[in-house]
């Protein structure tokens, strides 16, 4: 296998700071390494590579550990291995890689022991008569005894092989072991219907990871943000999505957070956010500037005023007032009558992670100080302050009615918590009859129920194999929608705590959510597209 460069090392552990949350360490990182300068192109590394090498690299040393002394072919295996496949590939398909390789190595070296034969032969043919019979009964000989070693060497490669899978599926077992590890989950059902490819709609033209969609609280428009410094605005048709494409595709618009040159990383799409009528669309992005867009994909206003990328925006019930949260430790209020800056507030001490309205007035703020602070227009220091957490705060979220306010982070658990979403039900929603829950979703690969009133767990989801990034409620608040570094979204049931709907694509989900009637669903993946699949029970 192929050593690992000094500026790859670094653009892994790049990617693994902004998986893990850890931004203001990633763009420190990513600034002094030079990493936009190394020329590793980003979509070919899929989520979680680090994490991947290091956990392929214990499978390496638990198989070479148990490994008998006489199975030399082991190392020679891995050899044949490049670093990407080992990243990328499962171990059957690495199996099958090896073995391919094996073959065509086998072959290589028998055309090569041809052509030495070959030139025996003539050389013998030049040779005397006695001379030439002595070495032809010489020959007979050596054939008879390789042929016995050929026999020998099969029955020894049939049992190294039976070994070595019984091996590779003992760590395999160990690993799903772990990965089930924590609070005793709720049993996963074995009857979810499997979504077909042929019943979604994927939703191509984004050059880069796809890390954030939305739709449109007006109709049937859904925002995209992406990696290849735009967003996009998809038109989706009436009618059953497996047909979407055929019949009538998807109109777009694409909305360009550059000028002239393409692909610059410095403006990645990171966040986006409509406003309560569905007519404007605001966007933020790595070069720190807010940009405000209409339905049609026209760009309307563009806000500057942070010194660092934008992580996080909110438009408040009203719409007369956009909240944005930056790297450069700052939120700030704009007046969307003027698009003037209303207010910045200066409280946090590092970068800004998330900002959530409480209501048309108020709102809170989270960042990497482990700090929580609830703010006011007009007031000059912070209304509330939490201190909590004993490590940065990865999100926050008000309640529907506005009185309480959830916030994660890594040091629950020792498990990172990456996001949060309260139900749409309970009083303030319309869904007043049902109960409150609160949804987490943790790198440890779970999905956790919460009953609000009492703080106790119903359920503990363990359906995914990879972390968790995205969960989403449906608007009646009956089924949860979640997304996974594993390629797979689940549909679940509140209710009764069990998978009713599956679909596995083909990257890292970073984000899923419903359309306003709750009849279809939307996914954005690592793979660059953006997948569309109806939901009817």
């Amino acid at each position: 296998m192929g050593a690992i460069t000094s500026a790859e090392l670094n653009f892994l552990i790049f990617r693994y700071l902004q998986e893990s949350g850890f931004i203001h360490a990633a763009f420190t990182l990513g600034y002094e390494a030079g990493i936009h300068k190394g020329g590793i192109d980003g979509n070919l590394v899929p989520p979680g590579a680090l994490i991947t090498i290091v956990q392929k690299g214990l499978q390496y040393i638990e198989l070479e550990a148990n490994t008998d002394e006489n199975d030399e072919d082991l190392a020679k295996d891995f050899a044949l291995l490049e670093p990407l496949e080992i990243i990328t590939k499962n171990v059957e398909e690495l199996q099958q890689i090896v073995k391919k390789r094996k073959r065509e190595k086998t072959q290589s070296d028998r055309d090569k022991d041809k052509g030495k034969e070959k030139e025996r032969m003539e050389e013998h043919e030049r040779r005397p008569g006695g001379e030439r019979e002595r070495e032809r009964h010489d020959q007979e000989k050596e054939l008879e005894k390789e042929k016995d070693r050929a026999e020998r060497d099969r029955d020894q490669d049939k049992e190294k092989e039976k070994l070595h899978t019984e091996r590779i599926d003992r760590v395999k077992a160990e690993e799903d072991s772990l990965a089930g590890g924590g609070p005793t989950p709720m049993d996963v059902s074995t009857t979810a219907h499997e979504i077909s490819s042929a019943d979604v709609t994927v939703l191509e033209g984004h050059s880069s990871e796809v890390f954030a969609c939305a739709w449109s609280p007006a109709g049937s428009l859904l925002a995209s943000g992406s990696g290849d410094s735009t967003a996009r605005i998809w038109t989706i048709p009436d009618g059953p999505c497996g047909s979407i494409t055929q019949s009538s595709p998807p109109g777009v618009h694409v909305l360009k957070h550059f000028k002239g040159r393409t692909n610059e990383k410095s403006k990645d799409v990171t966040t986006l956010d409509w406003n309560g009528e569905g007519t404007l669309l605001a966007t933020g992005s790595y070069d720190g500037q807010a940009r405000i867009w209409n339905s049609d994909g026209e760009l309307k206003q563009t806000l500057f005023k942070h010194k660092g990328p934008i992580f996080s925006l909110k438009w408040n019930k009203k719409g007369d007032f956009l909240l944005s949260g930056s790297v450069d430790k700052t939120a700030i209020v704009w007046d969307t009558k003027t698009w003037e800056c209303k207010q910045q507030f200066e409280f946090h001490s590092a970068p800004t992670l998330d900002v959530d309205w409480r209501n048309n007035n108020s709102f809170a703020t989270c960042s990497t100080d482990n700090m929580i602070y609830v703010c006011k227009i007009g007031d000059q220091r912070p209304v509330k302050s939490f201190s909590g957490h004993q490590s940065e705060v990865n999100a926050i979220k008000w309640d529907p009615t506005g009185s309480l306010l959830a916030s994660c982070s890594d040091d629950w658990t020792a498990k990172e918590i990456y996001t949060i979403r309260w139900s749409p039900t309970g009083p303030g929603t319309n869904n007043p009859n049902q109960q409150l829950l609160l949804a987490s979703a943790s790198f440890d690969s779970t999905i956790k129920l919460w009953e609000v009133e009492q703080g106790r767990l119903l359920y503990s989801l363990a359906g995914h194999r990879q972390p968790v990034y995205s969960v989403a409620f449906s608007p009646g608040g009956e089924y949860l929608a979640s997304g996974s570094l594993d390629q797979c979204l689940h549909i679940w049931s509140v209710k009764e705590g069990r998978i009713l709907k599956t679909y596995r694509g083909s990257g890292g989900i970073f984000e899923v959510c419903w359309n306003k009637e709750g009849s279809k669903i939307a996914a954005c993946f690592s793979n660059n597209t953006v997948c569309l699949m109806d939901f009817r029970m």
